[in-house]
């Protein structure tokens, strides 16, 4: 995959930060796979690791240009930030001494198994009230489940929102607000995950593969997808779609469903 394409690609995770608080985790995660099939089942620890970089730069990105009066629904929330990211580090451990087939049957696993969730309970796509209210605001998640949630996206390198969204959704919150505190819970967990991948020697399949690693990470399948992501990031946040409340869960769904074809497709 040139590093042109891998751009192009990075447009799309720039659309599913800011639309769908992703940070470009499941975007990244096939994508990455792809570009690097040469080093066999290792590529998807690189995949995993390169996510969790490219998730670093396009959550902070996201929350730094997230309306105030829209981050100060997370205040109270440092307990959780800090077990989201305690999680994280246990999960880039994990990644590192799973099998690699492991990990990527898991992502797949995960996601279809979040698709049937979010289409036959109620409170995602036929949520319980109209819309978020100022008390469900100031806990979007209750605590304890951030290590848990930490280290699952960080294992399977997902960033989280695939957890954190919907049950932003089902306390009430509308897609707009689960997805734009999405952002800051993601960096949490991309943060200590990128720093465990960087401490990594470079896996022994790239000394004869035309990928070019620091520890797990595909520096150049990173810059090339950061590169197409920030200015989208940037445009969309100024100037947000307005997207039907209804619609823009059923696309949530959809994507996700997009991402299992893919990765199944390269098992």
């Amino acid at each position: 995959m040139d590093f042109v394409t891998l751009i192009g690609v990075g447009l799309l995770t720039g659309v599913t930060t800011v639309l769908f608080g992703f940070g470009g985790g499941f975007v990244a995660v096939p994508v990455v796979v792809w570009a690097d099939a040469a080093l066999g089942t290792d590529a998807m620890r690189v995949a995993t690791a390169t996510s969790a970089l490219v998730m670093v730069v396009n959550a902070a990105f996201a929350t730094a240009v997230t309306p105030r009066r829209v981050l100060l629904a997370l205040r109270g929330s440092g307990g959780l930030l800090l077990l989201l990211a305690a999680g994280a580090a246990a999960g880039a451990l994990a990644t590192r001494l799973a099998p690699a087939g492991l990990v990527r049957w898991a992502f797949i696993a995960y996601v279809a198994v979040t698709i049937a969730d979010l289409l036959l309970r109620p409170g995602f796509l036929r949520p319980r009230s109209g819309g978020g209210t100022a008390s469900d605001a100031t806990r979007p998640l209750p605590m304890l489940l951030g290590a848990p949630i930490g280290a699952v996206a960080a294992f399977l390198g997902v960033g989280g929102s695939v957890m954190t969204v919907p049950a932003m959704r089902r306390a009430g919150h509308t897609m707009r607000m689960a997805t734009s505190l999405a952002n800051p819970l993601t960096l949490a967990i991309a943060l200590p995950a990128t720093v465990m991948s960087l401490g990594v020697a470079a896996v022994p399949s790239a000394a004869g593969a035309p990928v070019h690693l620091v520890g797990l990470l595909d520096v150049r399948a990173a810059s090339a997808l950061l590169l197409g992501a920030l200015p989208v990031i940037a445009v969309l946040r100024r100037s947000p779609p307005r997207i039907p409340d209804r619609l823009h869960a059923w696309t949530y769904v959809g994507l996700l469903g997009v991402v299992t074809v893919a990765m199944g497709l390269t098992a």
